[in-house]
């Protein structure tokens, strides 16, 4: 990504298509199932929100050989093919959707990786950040392992390769304890596929069934919306720090770490998930319908109408105008139609950019009182963009709600975001910020409030319960590569994770 020197000069603002959180990966594995590879497609197809750059499954055959197809684009781009779904026959496969915030988007850092061992094959896909990812690639290059990609997830399959354990789940424990990140993480060998999540559960996965509560066939993925779409009945959650095995045998469960407290990623339920997934047994929808409620009872300002920017902040706004009685309209019109890939060849068509996502729909903006509410800002460049096509349409007044609090710090746990100093709320007030974007007031949701929406009484700093680092500063997990050599930490921030 490119970020502007000066947030706050809009001759510098940038590209807005870089302005916002980008999304971690996805991951899915079938256990035991008719077609597992085309039902991984479908759960990767569900999950096409969480990573757009590039999408892999391998699946393993009733032989015990490996198939693999990775390719870059969407799901569909790559497995609408009956000919490359023959390719990939078995009753067992993984499958990974890729936002690349580790190594460049080279197909060789597409997942699952595979590599062959002395107890056979096994194929890795990866969801999160290593955080000690630099300081233990040095060490296994010093032992001679050669690194076939420029991802950290590579890092797990060297660890399992090295250790002395003899089975592959001893194997892989083993690499896990060696590790300090957030992940979820998929493997499949030939005799079992395993799932595992870190011990503070900073990164979903949850686990489902195929075939009824007497069946042996089991489906790992990251949201649950992945196993509504191949009819697998919801399960449970993986706990933090469980490792989850699925065989011939049937489904039993390790623990490795010992018990601590979950910390698991409260963006998730702002904006990463999808609306109708349940996580930790809370619906993201009512939850985000919930964070508007308790917006609006913070910020209330006299507006005539609540508008979403679509599609991220609609179930707030929806939250917003029920708690305030000021009516929900699509004062915003999105375009699903656009790509990412398009080119912008001109400076004139690169201003326009945000319309080619955006339209005012004119007819409910002009001459009213307008209240946006959208998920989050990073640098602003495309709240300062919309604000100004609102205003274009007629509006009265343009008022900015945000459905989470300033975002003052990067990501290093799997979502990509940019350097602090390149992060709106981390160098300005909230009203520097207004008068950058150009609405007439700007307002977040409390930390306390974000908290409340999600049924605390508020924020305990010595036990949040969550990962909140971007609003906080407060790192779960130490940033053991940062530490060590603080004078690579721009580079480890846009090179780190899956």
């Amino acid at each position: 990504m490119e970020f502007s020197t000066n947030p706050l000069n809009p001759a510098q603002a940038g590209n807005a298509e870089d302005d916002g959180f980008h999304e971690e990966c996805g991951v899915v594995g079938i256990w035991n199932a008719q077609d597992a590879a085309a039902l991984t497609a479908l759960g990767l197809h569900a999950l096409q929100h969480r990573g757009q750059e590039a999408a892999g499954i391998t699946s393993l055959s009733e032989d015990g050989q490996f198939n693999s197809h990775k390719g870059r684009g969407l799901v569909g781009d790559n497995f609408s093919d009956a000919k490359v779904m023959r390719a990939l026959p078995g009753r067992a496969a993984i499958g990974h959707n890729r936002y690349a915030t580790t190594g460049e988007s080279a197909l060789r850092n597409v997942q699952p990786l595979y590599a062959d061992f002395e107890f056979g094959g096994l194929a890795v896909a990866h969801n999160g950040n290593l955080v000690n990812a630099f300081q233990l690639k040095r060490a296994l290059v010093r032992r001679g392992c050669l690194f076939q990609s420029t991802t950290d997830s590579e890092v797990f399959v060297h660890l399992i390769a090295i250790s002395l354990y003899s089975t592959v789940v001893d194997r892989l424990i083993d690499a896990l304890k060696q590790v300090q990140g957030a992940y979820s993480l998929v493997t499949l060998h030939d005799g079992a596929l395993i799932g595992a999540r870190d011990p503070l559960g900073v990164r979903p996965l949850v686990l489902g069934r195929l075939g009824g509560p007497d069946s042996n066939s089991w489906v790992l993925a990251s949201e649950t919306c992945a196993l509504d779409i191949m009819g697998a009945e919801f399960v449970r959650d993986i706990e933090p720090g469980e490792v989850v095995i699925a065989d011939d045998r049937g489904l039993r469960s390790v623990r490795p770490f010992g018990k601590q407290q979950s910390r698991f990623c409260i963006f998730e339920y702002i904006y990463f998930a999808r609306p109708d997934s349940v996580i930790e047994g809370t619906s993201v929808y009512n939850t985000r319908k919930r964070i508007g409620q308790e917006l609006a009872r913070e910020s209330a300002v006299p507006a005539d109408v609540i508008v979403p920017v679509p599609d991220s902040g609609v179930p707030a706004a929806m939250g917003y105008a029920a708690e305030s009685g000021v009516p929900f309209e699509l004062g915003i019109i999105r375009n699903h139609y656009v790509g990412r890939t398009f080119i912008e060849p001109t400076d004139q068509i690169r201003n326009l950019g945000v319309k080619l996502k955006h339209s005012a729909n004119r007819t409910m903006i002009e001459g009213r009182r307008v209240i946006l509410v959208d998920d989050s800002i990073v640098r602003g460049t495309t709240s300062r963009k919309i604000v100004e096509m609102v205003r274009a349409a007629g509006a009265a007044e343009v008022h900015m709600r945000i459905a989470a609090p300033p975002t003052t710090h990067p990501c290093f746990y799997g979502i990509d975001t940019p350097d602090r100093d390149k992060l709106l709320a981390a160098n300005h007030s909230v009203e520097e910020m207004a008068r950058f974007i150009g609405a007439d007031s700007l307002a977040f949701i409390s930390l306390d409030g974000l908290y409340r929406a999600l049924g605390h009484q508020g924020r305990d700093a010595r036990n949040p319960g969550y990962c909140d680092a971007c609003f906080t500063g407060d790192y779960a997990i130490p940033l053991t590569d940062i530490q060590e050599a603080p004078e690579r930490a721009p580079a480890l921030i846009a090179a780190n994770g899956a």
